[in-house]
């Protein structure tokens, strides 16, 4: 087996790993509130994780992490190494419950096997600034944008709150330059579906019970959305490292010459690995960092689903991970700060600071290993 195969193959499993332990990401809150089963949730959560390989077609993120490192600097040891590091990262974690980052995970193997073969002049400062940038600026994006959307939501006058979701809806339709037509008319879609459920919940009466209902079932519409920017932002960072792999090679000379295969073989991965679920992250993500209802869960992964979207359009790998906590601490911050649990919070943050340094430091010690052996 050639090198070039067994890096790609070792990619494919990367990606289903990636699949299994962000499953919490997209599943953590519909299956909390009991909207869907688990089973349910993760075969919609998977399909439409594989949905965004025909909605995120220009490939930017893919392209941010196939330039992490400096094209003269990537050898397939170096992608080797990373990929080894970065599955050794998420399965550990994942083992014990903690919903760390597999996008950091992936470009910290990568950057850190490319610093040992060539020092630090071999990655790409930009990239990895926009990436570190990105680290905290994602959950805090998903935090306050769930909280301004909480608390429309939760606003009493149904004329104001009506009035405001146009307001926004109708501002970003026609004012952001979307890099593709169907996010614009996703998003006013996604708008209008929110209104004519709230119109119709006040025109049957609005009671507990009813209005529960009515944010239950928009919460198959909430996770959809998430999913697929999910799928569309974590996907495309393993097409990034088959591509570079690739390039290192010989078998292509630049990311724009691309096989056709390597999106549509991460995007059925992915799926796959988010069908089989990570159910000990799920209960870390949906119950133990703050209770959430079908309410919460909708406005969680709304701002989650916005988040990742926009990140996409900018090429910024960010981590799904980080901007559904963050929109769930935010959710839980609506109602009063005592409602987030700071002490699990604290441990998450700490999961998230390490990441990159130990799996780039794990693979530094792959990277010194495979030349010590071959």
């Amino acid at each position: 087996m050639s090198l070039v195969v067994l890096v790609i193959i070792l990619a494919l499993v990367f990606d289903y790993i990636n699949g299994f332990h962000d499953a919490a990401n997209s599943i953590a809150t519909i299956v909390s509130t009991k909207v869907l089963t688990p089973f349910q949730a993760v075969l919609w959560a998977a399909f439409f994780n594989f949905v965004a390989f025909f909605i995120f077609s220009d490939h930017a993120v893919a392209n941010t992490i196939a330039k992490t490192v400096h094209k003269e600097f990537i050898t397939l040891p170096v992608v080797l190494s990373g990929l080894i590091a970065a599955i050794f990262w998420n399965l550990l974690t994942w083992w014990y419950g903690i919903p760390s980052s597999s996008s950091h995970t992936l470009i910290g193997g990568f950057a850190g096997a490319a610093i040992a073969h060539a020092g630090f002049g071999s990655i790409d400062g930009t990239n990895i600034s926009k990436t570190l940038i990105f680290i905290v600026l994602a959950p805090l994006i998903g935090m306050f944008i769930s909280m301004f959307i909480t608390i429309v939501t939760v606003q009493r006058n149904f004329w104001l709150k009506i009035g405001i979701i146009t307001f926004l809806v109708s501002a970003c339709v026609i004012f952001v330059p979307f890099k593709q037509e169907f996010e614009r008319w996703a998003l006013a879609g996604m708008g209008i579906i929110f209104l004519l459920s709230y119109f119709y919940n006040q025109s049957k009466g609005e009671s507990a019970f009813r209005t529960a209902n009515m944010y239950k079932k928009l919460q198959l519409v909430s996770s959809a959305a998430f999913s697929v920017g999910h799928g569309g932002n974590d996907a495309q960072k393993v097409m990034g490292i088959i591509t570079a792999a690739l390039i290192a090679g010989g078998n292509i000379e630049s990311f724009d010459q691309m096989p056709n295969w390597v999106p549509l073989a991460c995007y059925s991965a992915i799926g796959l690995g988010t069908m089989s679920g990570g159910w000990k992250i799920v209960k870390t993500m949906g119950t133990k960092i703050t209770k959430v209802s079908p309410l919460e869960g909708v406005c969680a992964e709304t701002a989650g689903a916005i988040t990742l979207f926009t990140a996409a359009n900018l090429g910024a790998p960010v981590s799904t991970t980080h901007t559904i906590t963050g929109s769930i601490i935010g959710v839980g911050a609506t109602k009063r700060l005592s409602a987030v649990r700071w002490g699990v919070t604290v441990n998450l943050l700490w999961a998230w600071v390490l990441t990159i340094p130990v799996s780039g430091a794990l693979a530094a010690l792959c990277y010194y290993l495979y030349h010590l052996l071959f």
